[in-house]
């Protein structure tokens, strides 16, 4: 009597995929660190995905099928074992810190006419300081940081700091004037996305940050995106530009930019020396109402922008963002929990807004208080940011007394 050979059935294994990590923040959430989006997730999604991210993987059976065929959908399981770097899931403060400007130097090889630094002293952060903040911004689960300067390419030991960047498991961003890149540097980069500074066309953009760089910013932006590298923009309104927003939305939309982030600048900083830049908030807010794409800092309900964000200096200084800078929250050495800690959420209802009864408080967040308080007179902390009350229409031209 013939007997069929027994066959042994080898159950498929899944594990997390390297672009995703799992955070604790104020709840259980899933990371993606190229698409930078975030997951809610539920106690046993959480503890699923946390047995995937381990040596041995899951298997189907662990989870309810309609869950399974979405993360296999999202790519954020593969049947690959996971090859990153695990990271300690430990519950963050609250709020939560989840996105840090990390400012390693000041110096910068432009002087651009509107720069919040204002003179720069020379100064960067050491090695070994930008690694002790990294390390306890991980453990405190953060998401993103952006890697800024003055011009960040111009710190001593970038290359170092470069290839440092690869044991962090966050996303990576290289906020740069965009003119010391070339194909070398590019290719070698372990960041996620480059942000430029593109201030205008040609003719707007020189005006602000000198001859010829507009050409040059350009070039190197194209370079980036060329090599697939997402790119995305910053502007800032002046007087020089007015003319150039459309010329600006069809080139970036044409270009294939991930983010346009459209701001007004605050009166600080070398702007006070060339004020002439400056546009009031009748004619500057309307201007905010172009760009596309993501709030860099995110947002909750009920609190003003910038509720999980926080920036640490060239000096060793850590402040709420970098325009605070005469006001640090802490620094480095105290440690950047520590310093984090001492920052007081804003809520919405102590605003000015709030009185009034803004209609779009909730969309709007009360926009950039430190440019609230440095364009009111009084130096009024709760004040409304009135660029943006011209940007939603909340005051209008006839408004005006």
């Amino acid at each position: 009597m013939n007997e069929e050979p027994c066959r042994i059935q080898v159950k498929m294994r899944y594990y997390l995929s390297d672009n995703h990590v799992l955070k604790w923040l104020e709840m259980p959430a899933l990371y993606d660190l190229k698409k930078d989006e975030l997951y809610e997730l539920d106690g046993e999604a959480f503890e699923f995905l946390k047995t995937c991210a381990s040596v041995g993987g899951c298997e189907a059976g662990q989870i309810d099928e309609e869950f399974l065929n979405f993360c296999l959908s999202e790519g954020i399981l593969k049947t690959i074992p996971y090859r990153s770097k695990t990271t300690p899931i430990l519950k963050s403060p609250t709020p939560s810190l989840r996105y840090l400007e990390l400012q390693i130097t000041d110096k910068c090889n432009l002087k651009c006419k509107h720069c919040f630094v204002g003179f720069p002293r020379n100064i960067e952060l050491q090695v070994d300081d930008i690694r002790k903040v990294l390390d306890e911004f991980l453990e405190m689960q953060g998401l993103r940081v952006m890697i800024t300067g003055g011009e960040p390419l111009m710190h001593s030991m970038f290359e170092q700091i470069n290839s440092m960047l690869s044991d962090y498991n966050l996303r990576k961003v290289l906020f740069t004037n965009g003119l010391m890149l070339n194909n070398k540097i590019l290719k070698s980069l372990n960041f996620d996305e480059i942000q430029f500074s593109i201030d205008g066309m040609a003719e707007g953009h020189d005006a602000l940050r000198g001859k010829g760089t507009y050409k040059k910013a350009i070039k190197n932006l194209n370079k980036a995106l060329e090599m697939g590298i997402p790119t995305s923009v910053a502007t800032v309104v002046h007087s020089k530009n007015l003319d150039e927003f459309e010329k600006m939305e069809e080139l970036f939309k044409r270009l294939g930019i991930k983010d346009w982030t459209v701001d007004v600048p605050s009166l600080t900083g070398s702007l006070k020396e060339n004020s002439s830049f400056q546009i009031a908030p009748d004619i500057a807010g309307r201007y905010l109402n172009y760009g596309f794409g993501e709030n860099y800092h995110g947002c909750a309900e009920g609190f003003a922008c910038g509720l999980h964000l926080c920036s640490v200096l060239a000096n060793g200084a850590i402040a709420k963002c970098a325009f605070y800078s005469a006001a640090p929250l802490g620094n480095i050495d105290e440690g950047l929990r520590k310093s984090w800690q001492m920052l007081k959420p804003l809520r919405l209802e102590w605003l000015e807004c709030s009185d009034i009864s803004c209609p779009v408080i909730n969309s709007c967040r009360g926009g950039c208080r430190y440019r609230a308080t440095v364009s009111d007179k009084n130096g009024g902390e709760y004040k409304r940011d009135i660029y943006k009350c011209y940007a939603y229409g909340i005051i209008k031209n006839e408004d005006r007394a």
